[in-house]
């Protein structure tokens, strides 16, 4: 929203020195957004001047050159650069003719651009300033030629300010306004939220006119006939038509108008228009303008038919849908209602009798009209946000004010209005409300000025205030809006800064801070946390974790409609992404919930919690029963080169060791022995790919990802997902620490032959199992297939570690621990000790 200075001052009193900072000052004080400044970018001599004489020369080039003699200034006096009173100027249109009044810009201008003015030499003169057109000075986008004052029905004196007389010495501020606060895109919102906000009296132009007391004596009658109304609402509460008659529909927009609606972001287009959208922007009501002579009988506020067609004013044709409200005549729609207007009836040049249309139509109906036609207007934007139902005979009034006195017309003395709008319910503001929910220390005083300031209506009451909200602000609806509204209006300042005490013996919980150990390993590996779309598509969902999964209703996205079951998707969509941006050699890692319903559990059934209030212990409980499971999974993706290539070093790419590597490291973490077997898994390789157990529960999956679904990613590519809730909960309560010990160790090694199917992992596990407490570490060394075994089996080699905390151990203490592990081997895996 942007807001003319000069407009605002009339309705409310500001300083006279007051600057567009001050303003925007002002406004964030009471909740609005700072944006920019317009206006204000021209500066310099700028002035009235009278066409003397001018004489056309045609040029080498083809192009043919006015030399003019302008008169900048009376006779006897200098001009405003100090310069003589008659100038010679070079100019290259042709729309203007001697005797004209023309706006000069003299040597030491700067127009918008910034552009300056200097006395040059072209096509053999000295052009000593410029005539300017009404683009160069930033009235309009009208480029075709010289701005000729007669154009805008002035006849000022020959050396009058220019910029004074036509509005340039303005400026505007611009605020983001909210969507909650449709009231403020108006000077007369702005006007009452400056007031609030800095004291100063605030004139509402709505009290300014007094509209015609009938109802029912205008010579358009209206009708309002919604058979489908949207959520049980009318389309349309109120309607107002006025009708002026014999204007000038073709008279010149006067430069105050045309100033003050540039500033504000409005573009001129004829003066019955420019009419009905400054007193949109005035009071915040949109209008519309007919023609009467191209209207067949009243006007009717009905929804669309099934396959109506209608031109709007942007010359499109477009097939309405059964949900649009329309405005229709005897002959069809018109205009689709709060949204746009329709070519039958449009106000052109010619058009001598007006109708003023000034109604009040549902947000909801016109949101879904201007999104469904991808048609937004400055009508919609406040109609979708909510408008004042009481002030559309006031602004209707205001139009027929300015189309009497600007374009020469004559009003009828009566109106049409319906008006069905229901009267916003009070609000109750218990004693201490605003103190109790902000902390603010707000004196009763203040509260009661602050809604007053608003336009609230109050009424004491035992205990507190009744408070009318004013029909401008049909969003508050609670003792919560209130309380916000005055601490907004006061000051937010007045909140106190008071940060709360944890309480004693709190902290994160395990849970928390194993999951937090995991983020910093990876980390400190060298891996980057990403968060990715919880939402993937089908075939996402079924390369990965097929099963049972949770569909979105309305998803953003129509081809990922399904909450996640791994956090790979995402994953690996970011390293796709990545690539595609030149990053070859990645490590990703994310930590999020996935989503596993249980096949054939229905969810989302449970009662919704109240709002305002910490719902029950008994509702919470149940809401969690009507989610999915939701554990928590960490997913590391990796691929590209591990070791990149450098003097006297090959590179090394990721494979699937990599991936093992970092499961091993997220167990460390937390203090959890991962063991592992030789597994198949959805999305990945089924040759290159382990099971991660703890303690015989599965919690993950590592290795390396198949290659149909990588194709598009040179090299290969690793991953691990592991269940991070299920690996916490396997994981010991307390890591084992152990005290470095003086004793030597003891290293032997032990090398099995088993079938080949046989996991690497269960015999290891088995030996470790069987070595007993001597035995320090164990590790895979070796795993040979080849002459020398029989078929059908491999030779696995172990390194094992053996050390006592109180002696040194012999050999034999050594060897016999090694074969009760390879005893245990035998007798689990079927393992024989190689020859």
């Amino acid at each position: 929203m942007r807001i003319p200075l000069s407009w605002l001052a009339e309705w409310a009193d500001l300083p006279a020195d007051s600057t567009p900072e001050a303003l925007h000052a002002a406004l964030v004080r009471v909740g609005f957004e700072e944006e920019t400044v317009h206006g204000g970018d021209l500066s310099g001599p700028v002035v009235v001047g009278e066409v003397l004489e001018l004489a056309e020369e045609p040029q080498k080039n083809g192009k043919t050159i006015r030399w003019c003699s302008v008169r900048v200034a009376p006779d006897g006096q200098q001009a405003a650069d100090g310069g003589e009173a008659v100038r010679g100027i070079v100019c290259g249109a042709r729309n203007f003719f001697v005797g004209d009044k023309v706006v000069v810009t003299l040597p030491g201008t700067i127009l918008p651009g910034p552009f300056p003015i200097a006395a040059r030499r072209t096509y053999g003169h000295v052009s000593d300033g410029m005539i300017a057109s009404a683009r160069e000075l930033g009235l309009s986008d009208e480029h075709e030629g010289i701005l000729r004052l007669t154009e805008l029905g002035l006849d000022p004196e020959v050396g009058t300010d220019a910029i004074r007389l036509l509005g340039l010495d303005d400026a505007a501020v611009e605020i983001n306004v909210t969507p909650d606060r449709g009231y403020a895109l108006s000077i007369r919102g702005i006007a009452r939220e400056y007031g609030a906000s800095t004291g100063a009296t605030f004139r509402d132009p709505a009290e300014a006119v007094t509209p015609p007391g009938d109802r029912d004596t205008g010579a358009v009658g209206v009708t309002v006939d919604d058979a489908a109304p949207i959520r049980g609402r009318s389309g349309c509460s109120v309607f107002v038509t006025r009708v002026v008659r014999g204007i000038d529909a073709a008279a010149p927009v006067p430069g105050w108008l045309a100033a003050r609606l540039r500033l504000a972001g409005i573009r001129s287009i004829s003066l019955p228009v420019d009419i009905t959208n400054y007193v949109m922007l005035e009071l915040g009501q949109p209008l519309h303008g007919y023609d009467l002579a191209r209207l067949d009988g009243g006007l009717v506020v009905r929804r669309a038919k099934p396959g109506e067609r209608l031109v709007t004013l942007d010359d499109q044709e477009r097939t309405l849908d059964p949900e649009d409200l329309v405005i229709a005549d005897g002959s069809g729609a018109v205009g689709l209602a709060g949204v746009m207007g329709g070519a039958r009836t449009e106000l052109s040049a010619s058009s001598r009798d007006v109708v003023i249309e000034a109604a009040n139509f549902d947000p909801v109906s016109i949101g879904r009209t201007a999104r469904r036609h991808r048609l937004p207007s400055e009508a919609s934007r406040r109609f979708e946000r909510g408008v004042d139902p009481a002030v559309a005979p006031a602004a209707a009034e205001r139009a027929v004010q300015l189309l009497v006195e600007l374009a020469g017309g004559t009003a009828d003395p009566g109106q049409t209005w319906l008006d069905t709008a229901e009267p916003l319910p009070p609000v109750v503001l218990p004693d201490g409300a605003v103190l109790g929910r902000t902390g603010a220390s707000i004196s009763e005083e203040e509260t009661r000025a602050a809604l007053i300031a608003l336009g609230c209506v109050l009424e004491p009451v035992d205990g507190g205030l009744v408070v009318t909200p004013p029909s401008w602000r049909a969003d508050l609806k609670e003792t919560a809006d209130l309380t916000e509204e005055v601490v907004r209006v006061v000051g937010y300042d007045r909140i106190p800064s008071v940060l709360p005490v944890a309480p004693p013996g709190r902290g994160l919980t395990r849970a928390q801070r194993l999951s937090r150990a995991v983020g910093t390993v990876l980390a400190a590996n060298g891996a980057v946390e990403v968060q990715s779309y919880p939402l993937v598509s089908t075939a996402e969902q079924d390369a990965f974790a097929p099963g049972p999964s949770m569909r979105i209703a309305n998803p953003l996205d129509g081809t990922a409609p399904l909450l996640r079951r791994s956090v790979l998707p995402g994953l690996l969509a970011a390293a796709r992404r990545n690539r595609g941006r030149g990053l070859t050699d990645l490590a990703l890692f994310e930590a999020g919930a996935v989503f596993l319903p249980v096949d054939g559990a229905s969810y989302g059934t449970a009662e919704l919690p109240p709002i305002g209030q910490r719902p029950a212990t008994e509702l919470l409980a149940r809401l969690r029963d009507d989610l999915p499971p939701q554990p928590t999974h960490v997913g590391v993706v990796l691929l590209g080169e591990r070791v990149p290539k450098q003097p006297g070093q090959p590179p090394v790419p990721t494979d699937w060791t990599d991936a093992i590597e970092a499961a091993v490291a997220i167990g460390a973490a937390v203090g959890a022995v991962l063991d592992r077997r030789q597994a198949t898994a959805s999305g990945f390789h089924p040759g290159r790919t382990a099971e991660l157990l703890v303690g015989g529960t599965v919690v993950g999956v590592a290795g390396e990802l198949h290659p149909q679904l990588t194709d598009d990613v040179p090299g290969r590519v690793a991953a691990v997902e592991i269940d991070l809730d299920a690996l916490i909960a396997a994981a010991p309560a307390a890591i084992d620490v152990r005290p470095i010990s003086a004793m030597p160790a003891a290293t032997q090694d032990l090398s099995l032959v088993v079938g080949v199917p046989v996991p690497a992992a269960e015999v290891l596990a088995a030996v470790r199992e069987g070595a007993g407490e001597l035995l320090e570490s164990v590790a895979l060394v070796d795993d040979y297939r080849g002459s020398g075994l029989p078929d059908g089996t491999k030779s696995l080699t172990f390194a094992l570690r053996f050390r006592a905390d109180d002696r040194t151990l012999t050999a034999a203490e050594a060897t016999a621990a090694k074969e009760r592990g390879a005893a245990l081997a035998a007798s689990r895996t079927g393992a024989a000790i190689r020859e």
